[in-house]
Order: C-alpha cells, then structure tokens, then sequence
C-alpha cells in the first residue's frame, strides 16, 4: 500500500519538481537527476513524508537541498548546452536575452524564491518554509530580484511578452 501511494506521488509530482529543477540549473539532464535524487530522499522517508500535511512542500525542500548540494560539489560554472548559442551582429545582445538568461543571472537563493513563487504559484510563506528564510526575506528578495530582472530585459521584456501572445 504504501509503495503505491509513493508511486501515484512520484507520477504526480516528478514533472512539476523537473522543470523547477531545469529552471534553477538550466540544463536538462541535471534536473532529471536532481529529480530523481529528490524522489530517492522522499521514498525513503514516504513512512514518515506521507503523513506530513504536504508531502509536496517537503519533496520541493529535498530538492532546493539538492541543488545546493550540487552546486557546492560542482567544480564549475560550465553550462550544459544542447547547441553553441547563435552570435549576431544584427541584433543588440538585449535581443539575445532571454527570461531563462536573465533568472539565471540571480544568485541560487534568489533564483528559487522566484521559481517557488512565479513558477510553482508558492505562497510567500510556503516560499518561506521551502527555502528556510522569513516571509519578509521572500518578499524582498522577489521585489529586488524581479527589479533585476526587469533592469535586464529592459526593452526585450516587451518583445519576450509580445511573442508569447503570437
């Protein structure tokens, strides 16, 4: 019973914890594997984890923990890339910039208060307990970081947004 209510979890949650892993590291492989590692720590807790009021907030925990983990192993800072970025002279490097470019600019903390909020939809205090800071460290830290955000993309915001609605 309890390695089928830990599968049903995993199948539920494995895709939304990936992609806000891919969104804190930016390559691919790393979040499968974070991901993966993530439901390991879970599954080997689920006794204790299912019991928890939200399983979910302590599996986005595990891998906040994880990634950091990852990060202080990682001797350095080469990006995973599936191609060279393309260089044109044609257009200003702004246009070149994209949101993932940009959030990857913030420091790791930063990055997953961002995540968490904008990208999970996280309450600040959910945030908070995730991240292991005050709500009042969430909510600065995402005004400062959305205002650096926004100080990036300047004029390509508009144009990054304008492509969506396309």
């Amino acid at each position: 019973m309890a390695d089928e209510d830990f599968v049903e979890f995993a199948q539920a949650t494995a895709g939304r914890l990936r992609d806000a892993a891919f969104l804190m590291c930016r390559d691919w492989h790393l979040a499968q594997d974070l991901t993966q590692t993530t439901l390991a720590k879970v599954y080997a807790n689920w006794r204790r984890v299912r019991r928890a009021d939200d399983p979910h907030a302590y599996a986005r925990k595990i891998l906040l923990r994880c990634m950091i983990d990852q990060q202080r192993r990682r001797s350095s800072r080469e990006l995973a890339m599936s191609a060279p970025p393309e260089r044109s002279e044609e257009h200003p490097a702004e246009l070149r910039m994209t949101l993932l470019d940009a959030v990857a600019t913030l420091p790791l903390r930063d990055r997953a208060i961002i995540v968490l909020r904008y990208w999970d939809d996280l309450s600040v205090e959910t945030t908070a307990e995730v991240v292991g800071v005050s709500t009042a460290v969430v909510k600065s830290q995402s005004m400062r970081s959305l205002n650096r955000l926004r100080e990036l993309l300047g004029e390509t915001r508009s144009e990054l947004f304008a492509e969506e609605r396309h």
